[in-house]
């Protein structure tokens, strides 16, 4: 007596052998048609790659384990501070405690002479470093693109960057008197050649995948760097922003100490008066401006530094 078969486990390979000896003995049932991602899907597909993951953490604490370090760098600095005054190592006039050195910055940064100098300081470092931008980008990007210029000053770029900017000085004074172009000078010819290395470093790490996909998706030449070089080298441009700023503003204060412009009272400026009058306190105070401008700046570079990171999906889980 013919036994049945007996029934499979699984659906799925029931369909399959009804198919295969649908082949052989009649029509089996149609093949289904794979559907193709269309843009929508792909699009989102990218947008789900690329999106910053959720931080579920409340604010308050994240602020309190990033600023704690900071927080603790500061007092051990003063703390430091206050010992070496309290054991006479040099005479009060000249170095002087903090509590004495925060009240005589208490004092300036209620001053509008305080806060014109500031401005002026600043609007000199956003020029310069603005210029340095705009020319560094274009000669990293010639360089990037053809080989006979980074062949012929590739090596000078790199020979810039490490070069003391104090050393243009005397020539920017030659060239340009004591004016506002020699400290522009100095600045953009400090800041320059990182902006350049950056740039020129990012794009010789763009992956040759992306440069093919490029060139078959028909992209040529202002739109391959606007569409696809430019922003895969952004991470490393960053970078290459952030030295040069520090270059620029290091350029800047040096300047202000050699080059005084007649008319124009700068932090530079009223540092010099500070030092000539031999007032310690008030000198102290404004290198913690300085210092303090110049952490601010890096900690806006470092705001744009982790939210591209986060966009690209660069940031730790």
């Amino acid at each position: 007596m013919p036994t049945e078969p007996a029934p499979m486990k699984y659906a799925g390979a029931r369909a399959g052998l009804e198919g295969a000896l649908g082949a052989e003995g009649g029509p089996g049932p149609e093949p289904q048609k794979i559907k193709k991602p269309g843009y929508e899907e792909v699009s989102g597909l990218d947008a789900l790659d690329l999106a910053p993951k959720q931080d579920k953490d409340r604010l308050g604490p994240r602020i309190w384990r990033s600023a704690w370090p900071k927080l603790l760098a500061i007092l051990i600095v003063l703390l430091a501070w206050e010992i070496a005054y309290l054991s006479g190592w040099k005479p009060s006039y000249v170095f002087p405690s903090p509590a004495e050195t925060f009240k005589t910055l208490g004092d300036l940064v209620t001053t509008a002479d305080f806060w014109g100098g500031v401005r002026l300081t600043m609007t000199r470092a956003i020029t310069g470093f603005a210029l340095a931008v705009a020319i560094g980008t274009v000669i990293g990007a010639a360089v990037s693109r053809f080989a006979p210029l980074r062949a012929a000053i590739g090596s000078l770029i790199t020979g810039l960057q490490t070069m003391p900017s104090i050393m243009w000085f005397p020539l920017a004074i030659l060239l340009f008197q004591l004016g506002e172009q020699a400290i522009m000078f100095v600045v953009v010819i400090g800041a320059a050649p990182s902006v350049a290395n950056g740039l020129i470093s990012g794009i010789d790490y763009v992956p040759r995948t992306w440069l093919r996909v490029g060139q078959v998706m028909g992209m040529k030449g202002f739109a391959r760097y606007r569409h696809l070089i430019l922003p895969a080298s952004l991470p490393s441009f960053v970078s290459g922003l952030k030295q040069g700023w520090a270059f620029s503003w290091r350029s800047l204060m040096a300047g202000e100490l050699l080059v005084i412009v007649p008319g124009t009272i700068s932090v530079g400026v009223r540092m010099q008066n500070a030092r000539d009058l031999s007032d310690t306190p008030l000198v102290i105070s404004y290198i913690l401006v300085v210092l303090v401008i110049g952490i601010l700046i890096d900690q806006l570079f470092n705001l744009a530094d982790n939210a591209l990171r986060k966009r690209w999906g660069l940031t730790g889980s």
